[in-house]
């Protein structure tokens, strides 16, 4: 699996989860809006965890810089 995440990316994915997390318990958002983002933020978050998106790999981008 290579990784096609960037530094960037990865930091935007991590701080929208903690952000809906945050919102979530504070009870900012609830009902169907919660569940959609929830499942969202949960999904950004594992993708900046392990470096590495599916839905890029499938579309074919990458946002992750090249070493040369």
């Amino acid at each position: 699996m290579k990784s096609n995440v960037s530094n960037l990316d990865r930091g935007i994915r991590f701080l929208f989860g903690i952000i809906v997390g945050l919102l979530y318990s504070f009870d900012v958002i609830d009902g169907t809006l919660a569940i959609v983002l929830g499942v969202i933020a949960v999904i950004f978050f594992a993708t900046s965890i392990i470096n590495f998106c599916p839905l890029y790999s499938v579309l074919g981008i990458s946002s992750h810089k090249k070493k040369e």
